[in-house]
């Protein structure tokens, strides 16, 4: 074959390993991988007006780490998990998944693994991957380069779409604590590692620096499908890139304004590694890192405590962390991080 060919036969192939990993008993899916495109039997019982929830994501540089040290699967946990995210914080179901991998060239076990990984959370988290897009491209990427890129669908009762429409003056901000660096500040933790090459024998806890920035972002589904139809959250928003003050602002009503305290944060350990190594300022910090907080969940001052019960038994720690004020759809920060105490935890 010259550089530049596709290998036809390697591809079909792997569709068909991918075609085993894919025939679960979900009883939804009407056809199998070789179709022009899939089949999913939405089951409307029980909706009295249902709105789909759309939405695209790829795990960024994250995936130049996870293929450099061989820990593909964890990238493809961290698309997910990150995609399921972004959907439920509309108070929705997650019901199908596409994923698209493309590369330089193809490598079958390299492939299969990624899509094992991708169909395994989406099992874990009720919903299916029905399909996808497997391109290879030579001339265009390098042999060794794999870009990944996936879509959702959900579903969600209208009348419990969670939008922060419901914020009210008063109303409370809650953490729920992030696994980790999850999938955003990855330009920057590239840079840092660079520069200072020494970080890599450093270690949070009894792991690697290398495994815990490769810890997998935290899908927060599981933990908060219970609370949905309850009219316990009136907002949620998933603390990505920008921080803090470019995510919960999404979701204010032009007349409030999120006071944050910075003090109340409990920081994992790892973001103190990177601030030092990197010699990065707070404001930097903020805006780039989730800081240990990976999702924010405002509800009202008098359900805060049945929130709060509910996730603590579900074994995520879960904090009071502002308010909710008048204003114009800002988030304020006040206080400043203890950098002192920092905590470890590894999902």
């Amino acid at each position: 074959m010259a550089k530049y060919d596709v290998n036809i036969d390697l591809a079909n192939e792997t569709k068909k390993e991918m075609a085993q990993i894919l025939n679960d008993e979900d009883k939804h899916i009407l056809n199998k991988v070789g179709a022009f495109a899939s089949l999913y039997d939405i089951s409307l019982s029980g909706y009295r007006d249902p709105v789909l929830v759309l939405k695209t994501e790829e795990p960024g540089s994250k995936q130049m780490i996870a293929m450099k040290y061989d820990k593909i699967e964890n990238v493809c946990y961290d698309m997910i998990n990150h995609l399921i995210n972004d959907c439920i914080v509309m108070g929705a179901k997650p019901l199908t998944v596409q994923d698209a991998i493309i590369c330089g060239k193809m490598d079958k076990k390299i492939v299969t693994r990624i899509v094992k990984a991708i169909a395994e959370t989406c099992k874990t988290n009720g919903c299916a991957l029905t399909g996808g897009e497997t391109s290879e491209q030579p001339g265009v990427l390098s042999d060794d380069t794999y870009i990944l890129t996936s879509s959702i669908v959900g579903i969600v009762e209208k009348e419990h779409i969670i939008d922060g429409s419901k914020i009210k003056n008063g109303d409370v901000v809650l953490s729920l604590e992030s696994s980790g660096v999850h999938t955003n500040g990855y330009t920057l933790v590239r840079r840092i590692m660079k520069e200072n090459p020494e970080i890599l024998n450093e270690k949070i806890g009894e792991h690697s620096f290398i495994d815990t920035i490769l810890t997998p972002h935290r899908c927060y589904y599981n933990d908060l499908k219970g609370l949905f139809g309850k009219n316990l959250i009136h907002g949620l928003a998933h603390i990505t890139g920008g921080g803090i003050r470019e995510n919960l602002n999404r979701i204010l009503p032009d007349d409030l304004d999120a006071k944050i305290d910075l003090s109340k944060y409990q920081v994992l350990e790892i973001f103190k590694l990177l601030k030092d190594y990197g010699k990065i300022d707070d404001n930097e910090m903020v805006r780039t890192f989730n800081l240990g907080v990976g999702m924010a969940l405002v509800t009202s001052e008098d359900k805060k405590s049945a929130v709060m019960d509910y996730l603590e038994e579900k074994g995520l720690n879960c904090y009071e962390i502002g308010v909710i004020c008048e204003g114009n759809k800002q988030v304020i920060c006040q206080g400043k991080i203890d950098w002192r105490c920092c905590y470890y935890d590894m999902q």
